[in-house]
């Protein structure tokens, strides 16, 4: 019987699904939950970090990247923000205790920590699908957190038939 259920999400387009198994499961259980998002550069639509080079020659440019990088920066806060309210306010809405953190640092870690120190019994996070080199060089936060959760984990993985769906939509609606 879970009591406490840790809901790791991003911004990719499996977090509603991720969400969705996290408040069936905690309904069943009358579970408490934290929804959590981690702030990382390595997340889809993160601002990468300006360029250095020519700063010294242009120091005014080095004042204007730095200033737009932070201006990104706030508005992938507060993406985050709002998809954790609104998150929150349906797993309200449904009597289930519901709170919510968003942290900035490397995603596996993070839910480990948040895992450990908000005493959950089962962490529910999506899986993107990375594989071969592309796991091999940027990691895979589903991995490090089965290989270091001091939990249960529940991975809801994108599948092929989500994805493709996922893709009509965009190329419908960027076409149209």
């Amino acid at each position: 019987m879970f009591k406490k259920i840790l809901v790791a999400l991003d911004r990719s387009e499996i977090k509603q699904k991720v969400f969705d198994q996290a408040l069936s499961l905690a309904k069943l259980t009358q579970a408490n939950l934290m929804l959590l998002h981690v702030l990382s550069p390595e997340e889809d639509g993160s601002p990468y970090i300006p360029s250095m080079s020519n700063f010294d020659y242009y120091p005014e440019l080095s004042t204007q990247n730095f200033e737009l990088y932070q201006q990104q920066w706030d508005t992938v806060k507060n993406l985050g923000i709002e998809m954790l309210q609104s998150f929150c306010a349906e797993g309200n809405t449904a009597n289930l205790t519901t709170e919510f953190t968003q942290n900035i640092g490397n995603p596996g870690r993070l839910i480990c920590e948040t895992a450990r120190s908000y005493g959950a019994d089962l962490i529910v996070m999506g899986r993107r699908g990375r594989s071969g080199l592309t796991e091999l060089f940027l990691g895979s936060v589903s991995n490090y957190v089965l290989h270091h959760a001091p939990c249960s984990v529940h991975i809801v993985h994108l599948s092929v038939i989500d994805n493709k769906d996922e893709l009509i939509k965009e190329n419908t609606s960027t076409s149209g």
